[in-house]
């Protein structure tokens, strides 16, 4: 009864309260399908022409198309010329002069602002035209020797027409406002840095004056290439030392006495400015050439190297490396206070000697060691010597007396 009652209580659903299927989606309308955007141009896609091309000012030309004719510009100012002949390619050498001459006023003016290709391309080529093998010297070409370079005529190069407006582009590009440095980081990188540097070695002071500039605004807007550009300049300044003080221990005099007290003056000098790592790297052979000039017969050349000890800094240098310079000099310190003419360096050499002494007692003793083992060796060689002398010298007497014949008078 109760199972007809609750199937009496349900009640059929009518037509108009069915269910409806849930509606079916419908495909969307296909998207429009746009072509794929093209790559745009740079130096590594751009065709080659082969030859300088006029273009037309970067002003007049449309927007959309000013990239490709930029990276066009770019490339006309990859090309190189004979500057020993000023009538060869003297068309090309000017388009490329002007060319040059209003990418600087575009960078200048900011009139184009250059996307991420245009600068990459565009530092690529300052970097084929300014780094490259610099031109020797006027005096290595002349072969003349003993000439004063300062009386020399100035260098200067004949491509500067076109190096000129090459580094101020790339100058009017580091300074510019518009310049990101997080982007031009990536084309002005520590090689490129490192090689701007190296261009210090040319002989024109005009392309040096225009380095300096550049380098200086690099370290001042580029904070990441700071500790290199000091650690750069700390090594070249310690090669031209090193250079300095191999040149002057080459060059030095065996018989001018007053030439060798100038030489003395100007290696303290260098010293006084010289850095542990460089001190090291020529300290043998300057302490062997020392070693000389304090057992010097002229006691103004001997008391020249003596005075290198009233210099704190050299004094700092020689304790941090005593262990190598001691042993190097000492016996001419011994011989000086044992046999030099001059009482002034007896009394010189005798200070040096014990300050040595109170810088390293362990190592003095040792040099003194070993100073007095090479005076008994010598002791028994010289004793071997007159011996040696002395047998030859009998020998010598009982063959002659043997061989002697008495001619008596005709």
């Amino acid at each position: 009864m109760f199972n007809k009652i609750m199937k009496r209580g349900q009640k059929k659903p009518s037509k108009s309260e069915a269910t409806e299927p849930p509606p079916v989606a419908t495909a969307a309308a296909a998207p429009n399908v746009t072509a794929a955007p093209q790559p745009l141009l740079s130096l590594a896609t751009i065709q080659n022409p082969g030859v300088v091309e006029v273009l037309p000012m970067l002003r007049d030309v449309a927007v959309p198309d000013r990239h490709v004719v930029f990276i066009r510009k770019v490339l006309v100012c990859c090309f190189f010329f004979d500057f020993s002949d000023t009538m060869k390619s003297a068309r090309e050498k000017e388009i490329k002069r002007q060319t040059l001459a209003e990418l600087v006023d575009i960078v200048q003016s900011g009139s184009c602002k250059l996307n991420e290709i245009m600068q990459e391309d565009m530092v690529k080529m300052i970097s084929m035209n300014i780094f490259r093998c610099l031109p020797p010297a006027p005096h290595e070409n002349s072969g003349a020797d003993g000439g004063d370079p300062e009386e020399d005529d100035m260098f200067m190069d004949p491509a500067w027409p076109h190096l000129q407006l090459v580094y101020e582009l790339l100058l009017r590009y580091v300074v510019s406002p518009d310049t990101d440095t997080k982007l031009a980081k990536r084309f002005i990188d520590h090689s490129f840095v490192t090689k701007l540097l190296e261009l210090f070695d040319s002989e024109d002071m005009r392309e040096r004056e225009y380095l300096k500039t550049i380098v200086h605004r690099i370290y001042g807007r580029f904070m990441v290439h700071r500790p290199l550009i000091r650690n750069e300049i700390n090594n070249i300044f310690y090669r031209f030392i090193f250079e300095i003080e191999r040149g002057v221990l080459k060059y030095w005099p065996l018989t001018n006495c007053g030439k060798e007290v100038l030489f003395l003056g100007e290696l303290e000098e260098i010293l006084e400015v010289t850095q542990s790592a460089e001190f090291q790297r020529c300290m043998v052979p300057l302490f062997r050439q020392i070693g000389r000039s304090l057992n010097s017969p002229h006691f103004q050349v001997a008391e020249r190297a003596l005075f290198w000890w009233n210099n704190e800094h050299i004094v700092a240098l020689i304790a941090e490396n005593r262990h190598v310079i001691l042993p190097i000099i000492f016996d001419a310190l011994e011989k000086n206070i044992r046999s030099h003419w001059n009482q002034a360096i007896n009394g010189l050499s005798a200070n040096v000697r014990r300050m040595f002494q109170e810088m390293d007692a362990e190592l003095f003793d040792e040099c003194q060691r070993q100073h007095a083992a090479k005076e008994a060796m010598a002791g028994k060689l010289e004793e071997q010597r007159v011996s040696t002398w002395k047998r030859l010298e009998e020998v010598a007497a009982g063959t002659m007396g043997k061989n002697m014949v008495l001619v008596s008078g005709l």
